[in-house]
Order: structure tokens, then C-alpha cells, then sequence
């Protein structure tokens, strides 16, 4: 295992050391500032609730928050249905985030050492880059609720910061069919039910942002099918207890990582299946514990014309899996700890790059523009008469994340979280054992000066460190490991 130099040591010190002084210097103002939660926005003004009846702290729901969820954003009273609702209510929320950030990482940078006419820029030479200031992140606006009682919809159109938009969301939702809560069906393109949900996730750093676990593929891995933290397109099946406290859920999904017009696979389909019981202990509120599997074919080998991957042709399916197993517990009102565990592996011709021949721009649109050209290019394609090397064999690997919360209030919360991604075998013989592996690191203080059921804003601090060994620059025959660390200041509101 990589082990940091002293001179990267004490540059991760000082960095957590600033941290720690904002947030103490923040504490005692929050402390004293912070107030009882009323709602936020489109749900909460159309319910009259106080935003602490469904989340923990904005955005995180607690278990009111998921049985609300899971009846289609239904109360279940009279209140539900829109035709009780003001006609001027427009269930609409806004979010963005305006921050200020500084990040550093490795990069391979010339030196200009050696130059010449054939070699204008010169040896290169890995070097860390830092740079800072103020930023933005994209555009959510969510809009969600009740067509009719029992039949509810969700949609968020979603930009970058330039404002190149796409749909992160759209579903149905079909709720309580035939009266019961066990039958209920959304279709569209939406979040897998994790427990532990990444959409709901209060990181805004780049390696932070998101679950390492649910997006880990090895090094040169092609499959990029398998990403639990992706919105995916297919249909879902969620039955539940009358109160929530057993749930189960099972989902068919396009093999395509959530990409729109059919642009991948053309008869590719997974599975996800889910399965959670939560047991009231009394004071210590609400455990829950879980399990999932995510298994499923996609495609390796896409047709032609001329050499450039036809879109949608994708065949030659080989098999991936993700099985993990949740846990949700509660110490009181203020503390709780998430943990998931997940074993993941994958076929040795994803394994070996193949898998993603047509290269999308994540939203269907295809940019890989055939093997002879230089920029974007192609991955692997399995064309017929390929045939993999005598040292291939499938990848497995191992993922671990324990995040652990500290609710002051509902508009105050502490948040530390890490994540260990292990190597079990590599997709090579011969390739060193720990190629790959992560370790993240992430902690943040995030308060919410007011909250109504008209807008929210939270102020957050955040620090986030992530180091992956042999994913870093490339400088001659030499890869570095990759030495992540970015610290956050900013602001995240909704109206």
C-alpha cells in the first residue's frame, strides 16, 4: 500500500488543520444560531410540514422521509390528490450551488528540458497543481407530486455549470395497486433504491460527491453498465409494510448506464433487487439492515460501418455482479452510522476493456467517432475473431463505506465518511495486487441558517482526500499513484 511522502503529510495536515479552525470558529455561531427546521420547498408547502417530519437535515431523509417516499410522495390523506391543492401551488424547486473550492492533484506537466523541433515541450515530470477560487455547480430543478391519488410523477431536468441541460430524472410512479402497499411500479429513468442514496448525499467535492463504492470498476475495466449510484432507465417494482418498516424491491434495467435512444446494448438487461427490515428499538429509534444484488449482461462486441461502432448494435453480452449488504443504525436523536459492504466482479472481456465501444457523452449523445481518429476515439471492440490473452481472467474486488453522522439539529449536521476499495483479483496475472485500490476520506460541517417551506440555503464547509495507487500521471514506464485533496466552502440553496 502506497504510503504518503512526509512533505504531501504535512501539506494534508495543514489543509485538515484550516478545516478544523473554520469549523470551530463556525461552531459556536451555529451552535447558538441554529433553530428549529419548518419545511423546504414543493412537498413541504404543499403538505404545511416542518422539513424535520422527512429529513434528518436537508437533503437526507429519515424513515418518515422514506415511507413518504416510497407511497409516491403521498401522506396518505385527503391532502394527497391535486385537486385539493391551491391552484397557485406549482410544485417546483430550484437548487444550486454557488462555492468556493480549492483543489490539487498530480499532473504530468513539461519541463521543457531537452526541447528540440521534433520534441518542442521537452521531458515531462509529475508535478502537483493547486488552484482555487470561487465556482459554480450545475442547475437542479425538481418538480414532483400527485397526478391523480395513487398516481404520482418526478421530474428533474439537470444542467453542468455552462448550462448544457439533461434529464437526470423522469418517472411514473404507480402506488398502492389494488389497495395494497406491496404493489407498486415506477418506470422511467430514476435512482436505484439504495439504501444509503447518493442523490441525497450532502458532498459537493468532486471525489466527495459521490459513493465510491456504488461507481468502483478496476483499472482498464470496460464495464461501465454497473453503477449503482447512476440513474438508470427500466422498470422498478417497490412493495412495502404498511409502515415501512419491511421493504423489498426489484428492478429490470436497460444495460446502458442510464443513456438515452438506445445507444448501447441492443437486447442488454440487468437486474436490481433490494430487500431491508427495520426493527423500533425504543430510544435508540429505528435499525435497518439490508441486502442487494445488482446482476446482469452487456454488451462487448458492436457492428460497424466503415470501422466506427454502429450505435445500438451492441452484442456478444457477458455478465457483471454487485452484492453488498446495508446496515442503517440509529444511536439516539443525534447520531447515526451508515455502512455498506459490497463484493463486485466482473467478466474477463470487460475486464480486459471491452464493454463501452460506442463512447457516450452520458446522456445517449455518441462522441467515439472510430478507431482512427485521435480525439474522443474508441475503446476495445470485441470484432469477430477476437480472442483474449492466455493471462485474462475476471476481475473481482471488494468496497467498503461507513458514513457517520452527528444531527445537532435539523439544521445543523457533522459528517464523516470513508471508503476502502480492495482488489481481490485483477483482470491481468502479473498485475500488482493493490493497482486500483481507493481510500477516501471525507468530512464535512453543513448549517442551514433558515429553512421554510419557500426556500432553504446551507452553508457548508467541506474537506475531502482521495488516494488511488497507479491511476495517477504516467511519466515515462512510471504511473503515479493518484493523490487527491480539495477543500470546500460554499453555499447550497433551493426556492
Amino acid at each position: 500500500m502506497h504510503v504518503l511522502s512526509r512533505s504531501s503529510l504535512r501539506k494534508v495536515v495543514r489543509s485538515a488543520i484550516s478545516l478544523v479552525s473554520f469549523t470551530l470558529l463556525l461552531a459556536p455561531f451555529v451552535l447558538i444560531s441554529a433553530k428549529p427546521a419548518k419545511a423546504i420547498p414543493a412537498f413541504a408547502r404543499k403538505y404545511g410540514l416542518r422539513c424535520s417530519a422527512c429529513h434528518e437535515t436537508w437533503p437526507i431523509l429519515n424513515n418518515f422521509g422514506l415511507k413518504f417516499r416510497d407511497n409516491g410522495y403521498q401522506i396518505m390523506n385527503d391532502r394527497d390528490a391535486p385537486i385539493w391543492q391551491n391552484p397557485s401551488y406549482w410544485p417546483a424547486t430550484f437548487r444550486m450551488t454557488p462555492i468556493w473550492h480549492r483543489f490539487s492533484n498530480l499532473q504530468a506537466v513539461d519541463t521543457y528540458t531537452g526541447a528540440s523541433t521534433a520534441n518542442p515541450y521537452g521531458t515531462q515530470a509529475v508535478e502537483r497543481i493547486t488552484s482555487s477560487g470561487v465556482d459554480l455547480s450545475g442547475l437542479d430543478f425538481h418538480t414532483g407530486g400527485t397526478l391523480y391519488k395513487n398516481i404520482s410523477f418526478y421530474l428533474l431536468p439537470s444542467s453542468d455549470p455552462t448550462g448544457a441541460f439533461h434529464f437526470e430524472t423522469v418517472m411514473t410512479r404507480f402506488d398502492n395497486i389494488l389497495g395494497s402497499s406491496w404493489l407498486n411500479i415506477k418506470v422511467g429513468r430514476f435512482e436505484l433504491n439504495n439504501l444509503l442514496s447518493e442523490k441525497r448525499a450532502v458532498g459537493l467535492t468532486a471525489d466527495g460527491g459521490i459513493y465510491q463504492t456504488y461507481h468502483f470498476i478496476p483499472v482498464g475495466d470496460g464495464n461501465i453498465f454497473g453503477q449503482m449510484g447512476d440513474n438508470q432507465l427500466g422498470i422498478e417494482y417497490v412493495g412495502h409494510s404498511y409502515n415501512d418498516r419491511t421493504r423489498v424491491s426489484a428492478a429490470l434495467l436497460d444495460s446502458n448506464d442510464g443513456n438515452v435512444n438506445l445507444t448501447l446494448g441492443a437486447n442488454s438487461y440487468s437486474g436490481f433487487f433490494t430487500f431491508d427490515q427495520a426493527v423500533d428499538a425504543g430510544k435508540w429509534d429505528v435499525q435497518r439492515l439490508g441486502a442487494y444484488a445488482f446482476v446482469g449482461q452487456a454488451a462487448t462486441y458492436y457492428k460497424t460501418s466503415g470501422g466506427v461502432p454502429i450505435a445500438g448494435s451492441g452484442v456478444g453480452n457477458k455478465g457483471f455482479s454487485r452484492i453488498g449488504v446495508t446496515t442503517q443504525f440509529y444511536f439516539g436523536p443525534h447520531f447515526d452510522v451508515n455502512f455498506v459492504t459490497q463484493h463486485g466482479e466482473d467478466n474477463a472481456w470487460f475486464g480486459q476493456g471491452y464493454g463501452n465501444a460506442v463512447a457516450t457523452d452520458g446522456d445517449g449523445g455518441v462522441t467515439c467517432t472510430g478507431p482512427t481518429a485521435t480525439t474522443p476515439g474508441c475503446p476495445p471492440n470485441n470484432t469477430p475473431g477476437t480472442t483474449l490473452s492466455a493471462l485474462a481472467r475476471a476481475p473481482s474486488w471488494n468496497g467498503y463505506t461507513i458514513e457517520a453522522r452527528y444531527v445537532y439539529s435539523p439544521t445543523l449536521i457533522f459528517l464523516g465518511r470513508y471508503e476502502a476499495e480492495r482488489m481481490q483479483q485483477q483482470a491481468t496475472i502479473g498485475t500488482p495486487q493493490n493497482i486500483g485500490n481507493i481510500n477516501l476520506w471525507d468530512f464535512i460541517a453543513r448549517w442551514n441558517p433558515f429553512m421554510s417551506n419557500r426556500a432553504g440555503m446551507a452553508l457548508q464547509a467541506e474537506y475531502t482526500v482521495m488516494h488511488q495507487v497507479g491511476t495517477g500521471p504516467t511519466v515515462g514506464l512510471t504511473t503515479a499513484n493518484l493523490n487527491d485533496n480539495e477543500i470546500l466552502l460554499g453555499t447550497d440553496f433551493d426556492f
